[in-house]
């Protein structure tokens, strides 16, 4: 892609974009929006433009104006294409526009000035008393949302002037879609009440709807209607699938979202706008943190100051946390917008799931800046300093042991060069024949694998061996590469602080006697700490899936002829394992398909003899 600048880089952005659904805003040169997208994962979808050999002249012209691309991480397809409609409505993109119909995405309404009231389609102005569904991202989602409410509630769904003419039901009514309101085949109260049902199927409440599918299905199940149980099980799916769909009834909030993340010194803040109850879109903010420590309550408190100095202020605000001095802060942005303004911290509700997805946001924004190429750079020239190195180090490996008071062991080894964590490369390593909780016993084994493998097959080394203790560990690498006479690595030990607490390890230097600490705000730390937590992770996740696995397999499963089923046999026949394991061969061999051979063999397992 020689058109596009070197400020740019494609590669580099292309490797943080999550594989999420969301949108996607492409700039120009000066920061204009030329094209809004969505995409049901951002990062295939981002991908395909910066491919070679694009056929269509329109998206090639487009592609040469790219200089950079922003995302916007939401929860469903759907959210994505509605954020993605906000979005081109409000910036009108050059590249948008000849995809543009004027009509508007559709909604499902119902009428409250009827005594039978019709739920239909509907698109259009929102002025006629009554209540709107949506907008639901196409015609279809809409026809199939009707479709489904004329199985479930059968409130009608037929034109006006139809139903004011009927002298007999129609077949809407014989196959059982509908309640034949328009002869009075149902009560007002009774239709009423299944409407309001319809009202709650809408707004999102489908769990009473659900569990109700549920019993018919296994019902029909039991009485070997399969036929009607799969047409149960299809519905629930559907019934799913349509509850995900955005809601907005009438809503007319202006509101700000302003969720804050932080770590490894550096802050990402998200700001979502929402205006007459849709989602505009959102941006980005990664604020200058000064060197000594901070609080996260300090950075929201300094970013809403500085923000709304140069932005409207609605009148409510929605924080992740909670800022210091928030009733100053409310007093200073009531004075300036000419009105109340109120700083809020839900913790349920709609607003509450508004600043989940904001705090996603934060938090997948904040994930690419430190994967990104610039910033791993800017770690490694850091740690080069620190260590003084000759050069910035091309390969990193780290090691972690994880157990469970010396059950299920397991090493890892996690690898990261210039462009972030290479996950192809990690390894993990079972810890088989110590002694239970050794840990210098369990790194020496693993480090003595890893190594061996790079002296006899791949010869790969690291530039820095990171592990994850203090000087028992450190000397168990030592000696395992002395061992195998390997000299061109640098091994260094993260040893934890008082309390465990981030920001107090103390570096383990392999030509240094004595210790390092760095402070908190270097970022060689904490790019020592990202790579120490991953490996953590990385441990942690092994250990739990191989005591898992040995917790629910049974002994018996490792005798050579003993399948399922005479399993099953043995431990009815005995109670349990218990039984099993104190019964004779005698005992064993009296079992039906247990013979002689076999019995020998389970006796054998369970007594050594």
């Amino acid at each position: 892609m020689s058109d596009i600048t070197p400020a740019f880089d494609v590669k580099d952005f292309l490797k943080t974009v999550p594989h999420q659904p969301g949108v996607y805003r492409m700039l120009s040169e000066k920061g204009q929006i030329i094209y809004v997208g969505k995409a049901k994962d951002l990062r295939n979808r981002v991908s395909s433009y910066f491919r070679g050999n694009i056929a269509n002249s329109r998206t090639y012209a487009l592609v040469k104006q790219i200089r950079d691309v922003q995302i916007t991480v939401t929860n469903t397809e759907a959210e994505a294409l509605l954020l993605e409609n906000n979005l081109i409505k409000q910036h009108q993109p050059r590249y948008n526009i000849l995809l543009k119909d004027g009509k508007g995405y559709p909604y499902i309404y119902i009428s409250d000035k009827q005594d039978y009231p019709r739920i239909q389609f509907y698109r259009g102005s929102r002025k006629q008393p009554g209540q709107y569904f949506g907008p639901y991202p196409s015609v279809g989602a809409v026809r199939q949302t009707l479709h489904l409410m004329k199985k479930l509630f059968k409130a009608r769904q037929c034109e006006d002037s139809y139903f004011a003419n009927r002298s007999r039901p129609c077949l809407e009514y014989q196959i059982k879609r509908c309640s034949g309101p328009c002869v009075g085949l149902i009560s007002q109260q009774d239709y009423n009440d299944s409407v309001q049902h319809a009202i709650q199927f809408l707004q999102g409440r489908t769990g009473d709807v659900i569990d109700d599918l549920v019993q018919k299905m296994e019902v029909a199940s039991q009485a070997l209607a399969f036929e009607k149980a799969a047409e149960y099980r299809d519905l629930i799916e559907n019934l799913r699938q349509i509850s995900q769909q955005q809601y907005v009834s009438g809503g007319n909030s202006n509101v700000d979202i302003v969720a804050i993340y932080l770590e490894s010194g550096v802050a990402s803040v998200q700001v979502f706008t929402i205006r007459s109850g849709n989602n505009l879109g959102n941006r980005n903010f990664f604020p200058n943190l000064p060197h000594e420590e901070v609080d996260i309550t300090e950075v929201m408190a300094g970013f809403l100051a500085q923000y709304y100095l140069n932005h409207d202020v609605p009148s409510e605000v929605l924080v992740s946390v909670l800022p210091d001095e928030k009733e100053v802060l409310e007093e200073m942005l009531t004075l300036k917008q000419q009105r109340k303004v109120v700083l809020r911290q839900p913790k349920r509700g709609e607003r509450s799931k508004w600043l989940e997805l904001a705090d996603k946001n934060a938090r997948e924004a904040l994930k690419m800046r430190l994967l990104s190429k610039a910033g791993m750079q800017e770690r490694l020239f850091a740690l080069q300093e620190v260590l003084s190195l000759d050069a910035p180090p091309l390969r990193m490996e780290c090691f972690d042991i994880s157990h469970t008071m010396g059950e299920a062991t397991v090493a890892s080894c996690v690898v990261f060069d210039p462009n972030g964590s290479q996950k192809s490369e990690y390894r993990r390593f079972n810890i088989e024949g110590i002694t239970p909780g050794d840990d210098y016993a369990a790194m020496k084994q693993a480090l003595s694998r890893r190594f061996r493998r790079a002296t006899e097959q791949d010869g790969k080394l690291p530039d820095i061996l990171f592990i994850d203790g203090g000087k028992g560990q450190v000397s168990q690498a030592l000696d395992v590469l002395n061992e195998l006479q390997i000299s061109v690595v640098e091994v260094i030990g993260v040893a934890k602080g008082e309390g465990r607490k981030p920001g107090l390890e103390t570096l383990i230097v392999e030509q240094n006697t004595g210790k390092l600490s760095l402070p908190e705000h270097s970022k060689a730390l904490h790019l020592i700490q990202q790579i120490r937590d991953e490996a953590h992770r990385f441990a942690i996740t092994g250990h739990r899936a191989r005591r898992q696995k040995a917790r629910t397999s049974s002994p018996l499963e490792d005798i050579h002829g003993l399948g399922a089923k005479r399993r099953q046999i043995l431990l009815k026949q005995f109670g349990g394992m218990r039984g099993i394991e104190r019964a004779s061969v005698e005992e064993l061999n009296k079992v039906s398909g247990i013979g002689n051979d076999l019995a020998q063999k389970i006796y054998q397992k369970f007594n050594g003899a």
